[in-house]
């Protein structure tokens, strides 16, 4: 996980600022106590037999502080954005996804270990549920005084090569990722949409227990699950597990 650096232009240079991480309604209940409140016939999960693993003499071991997304309420409505797709150079926000009743709004960014360890099962789960009516976003807000990797052109590069069948778009000023609360990567928000109601948050939370250090398989459980909820019309457990990683130095 990568804290996303807010940065401000001082006469001497650029300072980071830190943010407060905090999390108010996501609990730490483990993978067992999450219940399974929607199973679709065909869902992007498939719980996998137990299998013991055996360590390797030698692992990678990332070095970093523990941080958490920041605490936004269940409830939350989508805030609105304009911010332009460094592949194509369109502009997009929030009313192009009005037709749809879901959207899946994500914070990644290129560089992130977190973010390349899932990437390649975003683009799946993105393609498998785009299919059954999912809008999906994703979103950089990493500055590139900070992570010149992460600047546009990279961005471009990175969405063609992986094929996102989603748009990547670049929030420059940082003031989308402020909007909706997102202070890491990679960051996932679930609104649901009911008629002609806003979008409204019913899932801030992981993805799934995988991380690039702990040998545990990269399934989706957690934010499949709350997907087959929303599309088959049923409520997502409150019980939510944030995307708690480590912050990489």
């Amino acid at each position: 996980m990568v804290v996303i650096p807010t940065v401000t232009g001082l006469s001497t240079g650029a300072r980071l600022l830190s943010v407060p991480h905090t999390i108010a309604t996501a609990s730490r209940a483990s993978p067992s106590s999450l219940p399974s409140l929607c199973y679709l016939k065909k869902s992007y999960y498939s719980p996998a037999p137990q299998r013991r693993s055996v360590l390797p003499a030698r692992k990678l071991v990332i070095r970093a502080a523990r941080t958490e997304s920041k605490g936004v309420s269940l409830g939350f409505r989508a805030p609105n954005f304009e911010l332009t797709e460094p592949l194509t150079g369109k502009v997009w926000n929030l009313d192009d996804f009005e037709a749809y009743p879901a959207l899946l709004v994500m914070f990644i960014c290129n560089h992130c270990p977190f973010v390349i360890h899932l990437k390649k099962d975003i683009v799946k789960l993105s393609n498998f549920y785009m299919k059954k009516g999912l809008a999906v976003v994703a979103i950089s807000s990493n500055s590139v005084v900070t992570h010149p990797q992460d600047g546009p052109e990279f961005m471009a590069e990175d969405a063609k090569f992986f094929k996102y069948p989603f748009p990547y778009l670049y929030d420059e000023s940082q003031e989308v990722a402020r909007d909706f609360g997102a202070v890491c990567t990679p960051e996932f928000f679930l609104f649901r949409k009911d008629g002609r109601r806003p979008f409204e948050l019913v899932y801030h939370g992981q993805f799934d227990d995988s991380r690039p250090s702990n040998n545990v398989p990269v399934t989706g459980r957690d934010l499949s699950l709350a997907i087959d909820c929303v599309l088959s019309g049923q409520p997502v457990s409150s019980t939510q597990k944030p995307s708690l990683m480590e912050m990489g130095g």
